[in-house]
């Protein structure tokens, strides 16, 4: 159901609709009534997905309208970059793990006090594996034609399961978040608190040592690198060229080049999103699991009672700031690569994650401003089912719909404009209506 927030959180009932003078009650609460929930996360939640589904497209059409030279950089900043370094565009995955751990830790709680820690767990295993499975389908499901055997006969379970993983993507986005939940969830309940941060720690130290000193063979299994070498040797058999390279070598990041990328040549099955490898593959989970984990400890820290509103938010700024420092500073030795997902990446990520929910908390959850953020939580609140509906429904197709063809056509640049202000419109009056009506996809 939605919530209206207070200074004790969501209450259930609509929209926040709140006086000057319920503000200024609300900031001289004690600080001993700690929210369970807080608006500032549903509005970074959806502050976060309105990137994913739907504003990159409108500031691309804005800036090739326009030509305005800081629409320019904007949009430079909504691309990934290609492989070491951070663009804006490169914080909107991690953002997302980040506030799933924070969500989860105020989710955890409440059901470890109300039912206990088997109703817990039970919980993370049931949304683990039903993320799991949306992102299969949300991965393409099983991409090609029904099986026929050789022989042209009955196809035997073997040879269905072997297509199966043949031509299905194991591991995308969804799949990513649904294990770095799983994981850090039970972590968070088996574990103190005080704990979670040299777990976190660990993780991260633990992965660079794999990356670094994990003997591969000196060869990239990037699309370009094997085409070169294919023109050089004649050979365009990925498995012969993999296995004639005898050299080994340590302490390689580059795209094919990296222990991530070969183990998951070798052990990963089913279809790969980068031919041999996958951006969101085996071992590259694992800082993601540190990244999903240090959303839990900041969603921890939220719901202390022994700190004020204003000084959680110094801290998670100040803590944000330091760790962004920290993953460049790694990144020297090792480097920011979001498609490994380096520790450095998880420290740079994470340091910007923890200062954008500082600042949406003192603004939002402190200073009570929140009607500015309003739409933000409409999309946040359902932020599952935008981001499959971006899939199903495609909100920019059905712009094109509405306005495109010989409307947008007759208009020009000024169309495309109007096709992605309409796009985005219709994300806003769907995620609108669902709110509204409390309409919400509980996993």
């Amino acid at each position: 159901m939605p919530y209206r927030f207070e200074a004790a959180g969501y209450r259930r009932g609509g929209a926040a609709r709140t006086s000057r003078g319920a503000r200024s009650s609300r900031r001289s609460r004690s600080v001993a009534m700690v929210p369970d929930r807080f608006v500032s996360v549903d509005a970074l939640r959806g502050f976060d997905m309105f990137w994913i589904v739907g504003a990159a497209y409108l500031v691309s059409a804005l800036e090739r309208w326009t030509g305005a030279g800081f629409l320019t950089g904007i949009k430079a900043q909504l691309h990934h970059v290609d492989w070491e370094g951070f663009a804006f565009y490169d914080l909107i995955f991690p953002l997302f793990v980040f506030i799933t751990g924070v969500s989860a830790a105020f989710s955890l709680k409440r059901i470890v006090e109300r039912e206990g820690r088997t109703a817990a767990a039970k919980r993370i295993i049931r949304r683990t594996l039903l993320l799991f499975f949306l992102g299969l389908i949300y991965s393409g499901g099983v991409a090609g034609n029904a099986y026929v055997p050789p022989d042209g006969g009955d196809p035997t379970t073997r040879q269905l399961i072997a297509h199966f993983l043949d031509n299905t993507r194991l591991l995308g986005v969804l799949n990513r978040i649904a294990l770095a939940y799983g994981v850090s969830g039970f972590l968070y309940l088996l574990l103190p608190i005080p704990l979670l941060l040299p777990v976190f720690g660990g993780l991260l130290l633990g992965y660079w040592g794999i990356m670094a000193n994990l003997p591969i063979r000196d060869i990239s299994l990037s699309r370009e690198a094997l085409a070169t070498l294919a023109q050089e040797t004649g050979e365009t058999n990925t498995a012969t060229l993999y296995l004639s390279a005898t050299n080994l070598v340590t302490g390689r990041y580059g795209p094919g080049y990296n222990v991530a990328n070969h183990f998951d040549y070798r052990f990963l099955p089913g279809r790969k999103h980068d031919g041999n490898y996958d951006p969101e593959g085996i071992l590259s989970t694992m800082p993601a699991v540190a990244t999903c984990l240090l959303g839990m400890l900041a969603g921890a820290f939220l719901l202390s009672p022994d700190t004020a509103p204003t000084a959680k938010t110094i801290v998670l700024v100040v803590l944000g700031i330091l760790l962004v420092a920290t993953g460049f500073v790694w990144g020297l030795s090792f480097p920011v690569v979001k498609k490994i997902w380096t520790s450095s990446f998880v420290c740079v990520a994470g340091g910007y994650s923890l200062i954008l929910l500082g600042v949406f908390h003192q603004i939002v959850d402190v200073w009570a401003f929140e009607t500015w953020c309003r739409p933000f939580v409409w999309i946040g609140s359902n932020a599952l089912v935008l981001y499959l509906g971006a899939s199903i429904l495609n909100y920019r197709r059905v712009a094109e719909r509405l306005v495109g063809g010989p409307i947008a056509g007759h208009l020009g640049r000024t169309g495309e404009v109007l096709v992605a202000g309409v796009a985005l419109f219709v994300l806003f009056w769907f995620a609108r209506y669902l709110y509204r009506r409390q309409l919400f996809l509980r996993l």
